[in-house]
């Protein structure tokens, strides 16, 4: 089944499934199923081999999975069997922040540059990168060959950036910023904006 055709929404359980079986490795577990899986996630395990069987049959009935080779498959299907080098913009508070998170690498991505606008910044130390000017961050990213970036810029700036980011080449946006971009039908957009979570379970609270 080509990739458009699968739904996104079970495309975004993947790294939950990943991220369980990737630990479940780390307790020296060789074997799991569905159920395990699921009582794990809080999903069915009807679901979970639902979303599974979208990409082949990784177990048999009866056995389970071998945990090694589920992850395996599933760092194949996500691509993320190799890293994938990632320009970050925005050394504020933020952008610091995650310049200083360590959980990428081991997962598939390496920041590689760090870019602001801000002259009282660039030059200076975000994390273990020296902040670079956005100014230049068009050619930077195409010599640099970088196809996804980090977006921890204030709303009032990120559909600028994001514009110069898409003419460099980006095909992959994370954004923190909280608004909504337009970009090109290629161009994949994710956004975290912990506000919008916070308001979606105060919904549920008396």
């Amino acid at each position: 089944m080509c990739a458009a055709a699968i739904p996104d929404i079970i495309i975004g359980r993947l790294p939950l499934y990943l991220r369980a079986l990737s630990k479940m490795a780390t307790e020296d577990k060789e074997i799991t199923s569905s159920q395990e899986l699921g009582a794990r996630l809080g999903i069915s395990s009807a679901q979970i081999r639902k979303d599974l069987s979208q990409f082949g049959e990784f177990g048999k009935q009866g056995t389970g999975y071998n945990i090694v080779f589920l992850i395996d498959q599933l760092r194949r299907i996500l691509h993320v069997n190799q890293i994938w080098d990632v320009a970050l913009i925005g050394a504020g508070d933020l952008g610091k922040a995650i310049a200083n998170y360590g959980g990428f690498l081991n997962r598939g991505f390496q920041i590689v540059a760090v870019y602001d606008n801000d002259p009282h910044k660039v030059g200076q130390p975000a994390g273990k990168y020296i902040v670079r000017a956005t100014r230049n961050i068009v050619d930077e990213i195409i010599t640099k060959k970088i196809r996804v970036a980090m977006l921890a810029v204030p709303a009032s700036e990120a559909q600028g950036i994001a514009d110069q980011l898409v003419k460099a080449g980006i095909r992959a946006i994370l954004c923190y910023a909280p608004t909504s971009l337009k970009v090109p039908e290629d161009v994949r957009i994710q956004y975290i904006d912990p506000v919008l979570h916070l308001q979606r379970m105060t919904y549920y609270m008396p």
